[in-house]
């Protein structure tokens, strides 16, 4: 059996990671039984991030990898869709997973408001006496990170005016059916809806999470999501027949 190794759940999610929550909503929509392990501390992972599944003697990293990993077992994730919508779909994950995501980091670390209820939550761990000195320096480390990768200088309102293209780009996909390529979820869903569930559960009131909370498009994709690939446990759902 496949063992996901993922972080705990979090503000309502099934992991504080949107990485990983694609990771669950993939192996769900596989159909193939597995079981969660969390852990709070990846560092030990191959590449020192999660989510990992572990198959027999084997830990494979990533969430594309998982995906790819699925795929050589007989999953189509994509199946029915044309040449240039697999295109497409490719450009939707790259959006989400190399755009969009920094958006969360930015809202749930940078954010002094936020940061607080993030520390407690995915340090919980950490003893209180030490958690502040330890994560202090851990966030000024990705703050660093998110100042070198561009959006890090951006104000809050200049970064939600970058985002608003892609959630433009979303809802008109949306307009020509539940998911973002028809009748049933695909793996653009299991990628963007995980982004989008993410920034609505982020703790506090952002401008980025009040902008999702208040599209009734984009809610209503996400709850979709959740409801067709949400089930947190290992349950097989497989609606990839």
């Amino acid at each position: 059996m496949i063992t996901l190794i993922t972080f705990a759940p979090a503000f309502g999610q099934p992991a504080a990671s949107p990485f990983c929550v694609k990771a669950i909503w993939l192996l769900n929509l596989s159909g193939q039984p597995w079981q969660r392990e969390d852990i709070a501390d990846p560092r030990k992972m191959p590449k020192q991030k999660l989510p990992a599944i572990r198959v027999g003697g084997q830990i494979i990293p990533d969430s594309e990898n998982i995906r790819q990993h699925l795929e050589t077992e007989g999953v189509d994730f994509d199946q029915g869709l044309s040449d240039l919508e697999k295109s497409t779909s490719h450009a939707f994950i790259r959006m989400a997973e190399e755009h969009m995501y920094f958006h969360i980091v930015l809202d749930r670390w940078g954010d002094d408001t936020v940061w607080p209820i993030i520390r407690d939550t995915y340090f919980d761990t950490i003893p209180g006496v030490l958690r502040g000195f330890v994560t202090n320096r851990l966030r000024k480390a990705c703050l660093q990170g998110m100042d070198r990768q561009g959006l890090g200088r951006f104000t809050p309102e200049e970064r939600l005016e970058r985002l608003e293209p892609d959630l433009v780009a979303i809802t008109t996909r949306l307009w020509h059916g539940p998911y973002l390529f028809g009748e049933r979820p695909t793996a653009a869903d299991a990628s963007v809806g995980a982004m989008l569930a993410t920034m609505r559960a982020t703790p506090g009131k952002t401008l980025l999470k009040t902008r999702i909370a208040e599209d009734e498009i984009l809610c209503r994709y996400i709850d979709r999501c959740i409801n067709a690939m949400g089930g947190a446990t290992g349950a097989p759902v497989r609606l990839c027949a």
